[in-house]
């Protein structure tokens, strides 16, 4: 699997639990624990998400602001 390197400011005591956590073993390393928390996060609010860009969506097509839109006015 490609990886994709990015770069996080956490707060102080998050990431010295995160630490711990890879220290202690329960996860390989930090790069590993941040990538399933992330993976996690994501599983579980996918449903929550895709409401949210559908309303979004939405929105934006009861605005008129499509590209079919614009142009009906010329």
């Amino acid at each position: 699997m490609e990886k994709v390197r990015i770069e996080a400011e956490l707060p102080a005591e998050l990431a010295a639990q995160a630490q711990a956590f890879v220290a202690d073993g329960c996860a390989n390393g930090l790069d590993d624990l941040l990538a399933e928390a992330l993976r996690r996060f994501l599983e579980s609010h996918s449903s929550e998400l895709t409401e949210a860009f559908m309303k979004e969506d939405l929105q934006w097509g009861l605005r008129g602001e499509g590209c079919s839109a614009s142009r009906a006015g010329q």
